[in-house]
């Protein structure tokens, strides 16, 4: 007998660390034999396969459980990515069109063999799982003055324009100044583009005239400006707001965030600072000019941001609104809230999202996420792809019998008439209408 889903409701009241504890998480191991991951992305829609790009310039496709054994893309002959582990170059970046389905267009973010930026353009072909390598289109090339901090992330916003993330050009301490200069200068920005259009400078993409510098002096395809090296950046599938993990200097890593109604230009201050401190502030003006970050931690906790997702998915929605990252020395993996004031409910996952049976998750380069909202975890070094699962019972999965169904309501009832720790879902102490709330919202937005 299988209990019928009820409708969302509107409304939830349920955030906070208690909710974590209820429904611990693990992870389970799903491609290997990978050289070098460093993202997974999925098409739109398409919840059957993934694609996971490999730095030294190669795209796979993971489907069934299996990669398949022609790449979707080998573009190894025109990246500047080689073989060493210790490069910073290479292919970094992968955005399909909103309209993927339909036209059969994605882009790709790669350093070439000279080291400069080049975001360029491809068609499938009619085999839905390798690309027309003739299609390409280079739409945007940025020098590089060194062989460090080239950015590399990009995505289609809610607006359906590309975003572009661009380190500070390298070496250290930004010497050029290039992540506070806005004129002439695309390094330390993030761009925001059109790909549908024509009116930039070299017609091959759109100026979006929302754009903050449209019209007034700056680059017209900067969108904010102040980053040293964002390191894996994403857009909250449910509120279209962005998340930006700033790789920092020497001392301090950040997590800065803007909402999804946010139209003027931020600066997120470096070189001027490093986190919430000051790092080099020649020329640099008052700390009200800035945007500081929501989330740091300093040196002493890694070295290096890999920024994640904030969890949408189907599996675990009483961990709806968790942003996941990571740091890539420590191998540290934690969750966070924020709440649009204040960062909350920091919790280290480490341990908990351990794979066990002899397996390990270090060299954290990125997260990714599949066409239902699940996360996945890249270990470079390892070339193994894991994903976040729940270990043992969720809320809306109660009896643990991975079925949605008539006994998980059952057992909810049985264990919230009883007064047990568990059904005191919002941790007040109260057993009420919010606890019962809470689960039907659970139990209707779940998934088997």
């Amino acid at each position: 007998m299988r209990f019928s889903r009820l409708a969302p409701i509107a409304s939830l009241i349920v955030v906070g660390t208690a909710l974590a504890d209820i429904t611990p998480l693990t992870t389970v191991r799903v491609a290997s034999g990978l050289t070098r991951p460093i993202g997974v992305f999925h098409a739109p829609g398409d919840s059957s396969r993934l694609f996971i790009i490999e730095k030294q310039g190669f795209i796979r496709i993971l489907q069934n459980g299996v990669i398949l054994a022609t790449p979707f893309l080998d573009v190894d002959a025109i990246t500047g990515g080689g073989t060493s582990t210790s490069s910073e170059q290479g292919l970094l970046g992968l955005a399909f069109h909103p309209d993927y389905a339909n036209n059969g267009l994605f882009y790709i973010d790669h350093t070439n063999n000279s080291g400069n930026t080049v975001i360029a353009e491809y068609q499938v072909s009619a085999n839905p799982n390798v690309a027309d390598t003739a299609s390409r289109r280079e739409l945007l090339t940025i020098a590089q003055p060194f062989t460090n901090h080239n950015g590399g992330w990009i995505a289609f916003g809610p607006d359906d324009y590309l975003y572009i993330a661009m380190g500070d050009g390298g070496s250290a301490g930004d010497p050029g100044n290039r992540a506070q200069t806005i004129t002439n200068q695309l390094l330390g920005k993030l761009l925001r583009i059109d790909v549908d259009g024509n009116n930039s400078s070299n017609g091959q993409y759109g100026i979006p005239a929302t754009n903050p510098f449209v019209g007034v002096t700056g680059d017209d395809e900067i969108w904010a400006y102040g980053l040293r090296n964002p390191w894996r950046n994403s857009f909250d599938r449910q509120t279209g707001d962005l998340w930006i993990a700033d790789v920092g200097q020497g001392t301090w890593e950040e997590i800065n965030f803007q909402s999804a109604n946010s139209t003027i230009a931020r600066n997120y201050g470096w070189r001027c600072y490093e986190g919430n401190a000051t790092y080099n502030t020649s020329g640099c003006g008052p700390a009200s000019n800035y945007v500081f970050p929501i989330h740091v931690y300093s040196h002493a906790n890694g070295c290096s941001i890999t920024g994640g997702y904030v969890y949408r998915g189907c599996k675990m929605p009483e961990n709806h609104g968790a942003y996941f990252f990571a740091d890539y020395c420590s191998n540290t993996i934690w969750s966070l809230r924020y709440n649009g004031i204040v960062a909350m409910d920091l919790v280290n996952r480490t341990s908990e999202l351990a794979p066990g049976g002899g397996l390990s998750i270090t060299s954290i380069t990125s997260f990714g996420e599949d066409a239902d909202g699940e996360i996945y975890i890249c270990d470079q070094n390892g070339g193994e792809v894991f994903k976040i699962v729940p270990n043992g019972p969720t809320i809306a999965n109660w009896n643990g019998d991975n079925a949605l169904d008539f006994f998980d309501v059952q057992g909810f009832l049985a264990e919230f008439s009883a007064h047990t720790v568990r059904a005191d879902i919002n941790a007040d102490g109260v057993y009420d209408f919010f606890d019962v709330q809470a689960f039907l919202q659970y139990f209707s937005s779940a998934c088997p």
